[in-house]
C-alpha cells in the first residue's frame, strides 16, 4: 500500500468526510494538485475526473483566464458583507445572468451552496403568497426520482424514497411527492392532485431535463411545457432546480432556454463558477419580484447569507461566462455526447446493466440495484481514473475540456469494470 501523506494522517482524526460511514470507509485519494481534467495524487499517479468534481469544474481545473481573474481580485477585496455594500463583480454577474437567462428572469439573489440557493426558492415563493395576501400555500409539489439538497428544508421535497433522507421521515414536514408528466396520464394526475391540493400549493419545484443524484433520470421537454402549463392553470409558482443541468451540461446554456419554459424562479450553482469557488444564485421573475417591492419593511425577504455575493466568487463566475460566451463549449459537449454514446454502448446486456443513456455531456450505466461505491472506485481509481458511482449508476460528467483520449480512458474504465 503507498505510504499516506502526513497531513492525510494526521487530520483523518477530526474529519468527519461526507457521505461516509466513518467507521468503515476506505480513506479517500489524496490529492496534491488539480490541472485540466485531471486530479494529481500525492503518490504522483494521474486520475482522468470523470465527474468534474460532482459537475463543477466545467472548463476543467486551473483555467488560466478564471485563475487570472480571482487573483486580480484577491488583491483588490476578497469579501465584504453585501448588506448596505456594493461591489463590481457582483452587480456585473447579475446583469450577465439576467441577460443570458431567458423571459424576465432578472433579479439574482446570491448565496453560497446550491442547496441553500433552493431553499431561498422556497422561502420566496412562500413568502410571494403572504405578501399578496393568501394564506395556506405552505406545501410544495416535487418529483419521484429528484433530489435538490440536503439541508432541512430541501430534504423535504425529494424523493422520500431515495435513501439518504428517510430517517427523517416524520420529523420534517410533508411535501406532495407526485410522477413527472411525461405523458398525458401522468398529466392528468398531476393536474388532479393540484385541483385538490391547490389550495395549499406554493410551487412546483423540478430539476429540468435530468434529476441528476436521485439517479440520472431524463426527461424531456415536453414534460417541462406540460409543468408551466398546469402550473398556469392552477395557479401555482414554478421553479426550476438548474444546479446541475446549469452552464451546459445538457447541450444548452440553461435547460429552461433550451426548453422555451420561463420558470417563475431559477437556482443555480455547481459550475457557475467553474468549479473555483463556491456561490449561488435563487434568480426571480418580475412577477415574484414585484410582490416584494412595497413600502412595507415587513414585505422584505429577509434572508443574508454571510458569504452571499462573494467578490472572489463572483470575479471567477464573471470569467467562466467569458469562457461560455466563446461558444466553444457547445462544440465540446457535442463531442463528448459522441464519445460517451461510443464508448458505453458496449455496457448494454452487462450482467445486471438495465439501461445506457446519454444526454449531452451526461453518460449513464444503470443497475437493477445499488452498486459496490467504495469497491468500484478503487478499481476505477487502478484504472487511472475517478469516477463515484452513485446508488444504481454509474455516471460519467467529464469537464468540458477533457480529450477524446481522456474520455475513451473514462469509457474503457467503465466498460472494464461493468463488464467484468
Amino acid at each position: 500500500m503507498t505510504e499516506q501523506p502526513r497531513w492525510l494522517t494526521e487530520g483523518a482524526p477530526h474529519v468527519w468526510r461526507p457521505y461516509a460511514q466513518m467507521k468503515t470507509a476506505a480513506p479517500p485519494l489524496a490529492v496534491a494538485r488539480t490541472e485540466g481534467a485531471r486530479l494529481i495524487l500525492e503518490d504522483g499517479r494521474e486520475l482522468v475526473d470523470g465527474i468534474a468534481s460532482w459537475w463543477t469544474a466545467c472548463h476543467g481545473y486551473n483555467h488560466p483566464h478564471i485563475r487570472a481573474a480571482v487573483q486580480a481580485q484577491l488583491e483588490r477585496a476578497p469579501h465584504m458583507m453585501f448588506g448596505g455594500l456594493a461591489h463590481e463583480p457582483a452587480y456585473v454577474l447579475a446583469k450577465r445572468l439576467a441577460r443570458a437567462l431567458p423571459g424576465d428572469l432578472d433579479h439574482v439573489f446570491f448565496a453560497e451552496s446550491g442547496s441553500v440557493s433552493v431553499e431561498i426558492a422556497m422561502k420566496m415563493a412562500l413568502q410571494y403568497w403572504i405578501n399578496r395576501g393568501v394564506t395556506g400555500r405552505t406545501r410544495f409539489v416535487s418529483f419521484l426520482g429528484g433530489y435538490h439538497g440536503d439541508t432541512l428544508a430541501t430534504m423535504t421535497v425529494c424523493d422520500p424514497e431515495e435513501g439518504m433522507h428517510g430517517l427523517f421521515a416524520g420529523v420534517l414536514p410533508a411535501q406532495h411527492i407526485a410522477a413527472l408528466p411525461t405523458d398525458d396520464e401522468s398529466e392528468a394526475a398531476l393536474s388532479k392532485l393540484l385541483g385538490e391540493k391547490g389550495a395549499e400549493v406554493a410551487a412546483i419545484l423540478v430539476e429540468p431535463r435530468v434529476q441528476g443524484a436521485g439517479g440520472m433520470i431524463f426527461h424531456d421537454d415536453a414534460t417541462l411545457r406540460r409543468l408551466r402549463k398546469l402550473a398556469d392553470e392552477h395557479e401555482v409558482l414554478l421553479i426550476f432546480d438548474e444546479i446541475f443541468v446549469g452552464f451546459g451540461r445538457t447541450g444548452d446554456l440553461f435547460a429552461c432556454e433550451g426548453a422555451g419554459v420561463v420558470p417563475d424562479i431559477v437556482t443555480l450553482s455547481k459550475a457557475l463558477t467553474g468549479g473555483t469557488l463556491p456561490l449561488s444564485a435563487a434568480i426571480a421573475t418580475a412577477r415574484v419580484f414585484d410582490a416584494f417591492w412595497s413600502d412595507d419593511p415587513g414585505a422584505a425577504l429577509m434572508h443574508g447569507p454571510t458569504y452571499m455575493g462573494n467578490p472572489l466568487a463572483c470575479a471567477a463566475a464573471n470569467a467562466s461566462l467569458d469562457l461560455f460566451e466563446t461558444g466553444e463549449w457547445r462544440g465540446d459537449v457535442v463531442r463528448l455526447a459522441a464519445g460517451l454514446e461510443v464508448g458505453l454502448k458496449d455496457c448494454r446486456g452487462a450482467p445486471g446493466v438495465v439501461d445506457v443513456r446519454v444526454k449531452g455531456a451526461i453518460g449513464v450505466v444503470e443497475f437493477d440495484k445499488a452498486v459496490p461505491v467504495s469497491d468500484w472506485c478503487r478499481r476505477f481509481a487502478e484504472r487511472g481514473v475517478w469516477i463515484r458511482p452513485m446508488g444504481k449508476v454509474v455516471y460519467l460528467t467529464p469537464p468540458f475540456v477533457t480529450s477524446n483520449a481522456e474520455l475513451e480512458r473514462l469509457t474503457a474504465a467503465v466498460r472494464a469494470v461493468v463488464c467484468a
